[in-house]
């Protein structure tokens, strides 16, 4: 028997390797010695991860929650290799699978590679070249110590490339994000706030500011929404706000008529609202996926993208954090001129099959 553990450590990470684990069940099913264990490492606590979350996206409870959420960067990083170290000795596993670019991912990357244990990386190769964000020193580090590298796209293989990795290592698979989009978009549902507004497709706009760079500076956040709100016309603006970011929202008095701020919705509520928006403002790298595949124009307000299929092939174009270069893209949007998504190569819906068949090869060696 071929045993993996796989390892969530946030929200979308569970997004991430839900259609794995049903690929790992549907080969065992048919005969293949493969099975898996699901380690939450519990870094992010959400209150929105209940049980209905698991159910409404058929994603298994996970075997265990080390419960390492909180602290700094260096004490969340540190409980997690403590936690961990414990979790894989007593459960060994021939491959651990790590996805993303959380903290957990590089943490328990780093465990196993210690306790000899393989390291498969989904989402490999992925570059913002902007070593400011965690995220990005995540990566390096976990692609650093990796074995088997799965990517989204051709330019993830060429990064992964001109740093040294082996050809023979890397695995172009698709977009496992996407898997879990194209299953579940029949189970969009509408969230309160869609009829309580008497929203209709096509007539609102959906914002999501979340990043330190746009949220924590007061003025900059102040000055980007009031350059969204003078220059969307009459159309609501909903905006899905974390508490940390409607406590500065508060206290900068920001309020206006069409800007409706609402709790965190679920996946399939928000997706929702996503599907039926003229467009999405963000800071998200993992949103413009889901646009451009769903054909919703979106503008990310970041000066770099760790994504740009998303820009090349996608919906998305990549606005910068200047508040005054938001306006000409509305322009753009209001004027009918946004482009459409043209298909990026492999985000079909089959990627977590595409993994489990190239792990099933890695078990005969």
């Amino acid at each position: 028997m071929y045993h993996i553990t796989i390892i969530a450590g946030a929200r979308p990470n569970f997004m991430k390797i839900a259609p794995i684990i049903h690929a790992i069940k549907n080969a065992k099913q048919n005969g293949k010695a493969i099975d898996y264990r699901l380690v939450h490492t519990g870094q992010h606590y959400d209150k929105n991860m209940s049980g209905s979350f698991f159910e409404q996206l058929s994603i298994p409870e996970p075997h265990i929650n080390l419960e390492c959420s909180g602290g700094t960067q260096a004490e969340q990083t540190a409980a997690i290799l403590v936690s961990f170290e414990k979790e894989l000795m007593t459960n060994p596993a021939d491959l651990v699978l790590v996805v993303g670019d959380v903290t957990s991912t590089m943490a328990c990357a780093l465990v196993a590679q210690k306790l000899h244990t393989k390291v498969a990386h989904v989402e490999a190769g992925i570059r913002s070249y902007d070593w400011t964000m965690p995220e990005e020193i995540n990566r390096l580090v976990t692609d650093s110590i990796t074995n088997y590298f799965f990517t989204t796209s051709e330019l993830a293989n060429q990064n992964l490339l001109k740093s040294g990795v082996k050809a023979n290592q890397i695995f172009y698979v698709g977009n496992t994000m996407i898997d879990t989009l194209l299953k579940h978009r029949p189970n969009f549902k509408a969230p309160e706030v869609y009829g309580k507004l008497g929203l209709k497709p096509k007539s609102y706009i959906v914002m999501t500011l979340h990043r330190p760079a746009n949220v924590d500076e007061e003025g900059q956040l102040k000055a980007m929404i009031e350059e969204i709100v003078g220059n969307t016309k009459d159309l609501p603006l909903i905006f899905p706000v974390h508490p940390r970011t409607a406590k500065i929202l508060e206290h900068l008095k920001v309020s206006h008529p069409r800007l409706h701020m609402v709790a965190p919705l679920s996946y399939l509520e928000f997706n929702y609202l996503v599907e039926n928006a003229k467009a999405v403002i963000t800071d998200s790298g993992g949103i413009t996926e889901e646009t451009s595949v769903m054909n919703v124009p979106c503008m990310t307000l970041r000066d770099n993208t760790e994504r740009p299929e998303t820009i090349t092939l996608g919906t998305n174009e990549l606005v910068g954090t200047n508040p005054q270069a938001i306006k000409p893209y509305l322009e753009k949007l209001f004027n009918g001129e946004w482009k459409d998504y043209k298909t990026i190569p492999l985000w079909d819906g089959k990627t977590a099959e595409r993994i489990v068949a190239h792990i099933l090869n890695f078990a005969k060696k």
